[in-house]
């Protein structure tokens, strides 16, 4: 393994106080890479909140097991822990706990189901890097977390991926697999990637970013650059290159954005701390309560809106930068649900937040008048 890699392991691994970090292409393939570790095959089931990205359970399907959905709560969007224990069964084999959004979940809850049934939990911090529960940051209270640095995430590499861990047998296990089997990003990709975040970096701002995403999927679609989802994505076949290791480049983009991880952990906080005052002035109700035992740090700021495509529709035309998670209870609306063992009506509460939900930016480009101006443009409509 490259230094520069090896140095970005290490400089995650201490962020967060854990023993071992592995680098990964993808988020996605860091949680193969972890499911790979701990033998989970044909026949486990894996559980994990019926309100998430399809990438999320590629995976899984990857690995022979099933999917199983636990609907989420409605002011937290995280999985409703009430729910969770009539879903496990002698089959089950991993919980995966995502902290939508950034808010953590009920980890002590989870972790008390999970081991009275002699369960594993990976934490899907994806949306949460710097997030902390009861003091300790996420990703650290399960087995294992895995985090996402692709576009849209806490900080971009433009794609990327990390697992974190502080067990021995794990650790070991996973950097057995990613030197027997990871292959290596081609340098027609890493080319492609190197020139995509130039472009990212100099052009995307908030009231570019409707007009971006929509040409970015475009060209994606047509083979053009290097997206965080293929269309051969959307079905739950493995392609042959999919266990990749992450490239130079991106470790080197990774360690340069933890070096400014604080401020933008402030920023985040500073900007969503705006859009609760914005949002109270207004009458309506802000963020949501977490009485202390949270303390979240928000990829984005979701937001119920009763007509959610007219908002978006409305957002792309005004220069507005509004997001569309979820589009459905696996994203996006594309995903064949069917083929992911998800039925209509298996997560009510999940399937309503699709309908409704959009959410606000927070990212280090966006300005105090930003914010303002998002929150004028939203409350115009009638929020849930």
């Amino acid at each position: 393994m490259d230094k520069i890699i090896e140095e970005y392991q290490q400089k995650f691994a201490r962020f967060f106080g854990v023993e071992w970090a592995f680098a990964f292409w993808k988020g996605r393939v860091a949680l193969y890479a972890l499911l790979r570790a701990l033998d989970v095959g044909r026949g486990d089931q894996v559980i994990l909140p019926g309100y998430t990205c399809v990438m999320n359970v590629n995976p899984i399907k990857y690995v022979g097991a099933k999917p199983v959905y636990v609907d989420i709560e409605p002011d937290t969007f995280n999985m409703n822990v009430n729910l969770l224990e009539e879903k496990i069964t002698n089959k089950t084999k991993v919980i995966i706990a995502q902290h939508t959004y950034g808010y953590p979940c009920e980890m002590d809850t989870i972790m008390k189901i999970a081991q009275s049934s002699g369960i594993c939990v990976i934490e899907d911090c994806c949306l949460a890097l710097g997030s902390k529960y009861k003091g300790k940051m996420v990703g650290t209270l399960g087995l294992a977390g895995y985090f996402s640095s692709q576009w849209n995430k806490p900080y971009t590499t433009g794609l990327g991926g990390m697992a974190i861990t502080s067990d021995r047998e794990l650790s070991e296990r996973i950097e057995s697999l990613t030197t027997n089997e990871i292959c290596s990003p081609s340098s027609r990709e890493v080319l492609m990637l190197r020139m995509q975040l130039i472009v990212y970096r100099l052009f995307i701002f908030p009231r570019t970013t409707a007009m971006a995403q929509g040409l970015f999927r475009y060209l994606t679609k047509k083979g053009a650059i290097v997206g965080s989802s293929s269309t051969s994505e959307f079905e739950p076949v493995k392609a042959d290159d999919f266990f990749k290791g992450m490239s130079k480049m991106q470790a080197r983009s990774g360690i340069r954005q933890l070096s400014k991880i604080e401020k933008n952990i402030a920023h985040r906080r500073k900007i969503a701390q705006l859009y609760d005052e914005l949002l109270a002035a207004k009458d309506l109700k802000p963020g949501r309560d977490f009485r202390g035992w949270a303390e979240p740090v928000l990829v984005r700021y979701p937001v119920r809106i009763k007509e959610k495509q007219k908002a978006l529709a409305q957002a792309a035309k005004a220069g507005i930068e509004l997001g569309s998670w979820f589009e459905c209870p696996l994203h996006p609306i594309e995903t064949p649900l069917a083929s992911y063992d998800y039925e209509s009506g298996m997560c009510p509460e999940a399937e309503k937040a699709a309908r409704q939900v959009v959410n606000l930016p927070l990212h280090p480009r966006v300005s105090e008048k930003t914010a303002a101006k998002t929150i004028e443009f939203i409350t115009g409509f009638t929020l849930s």
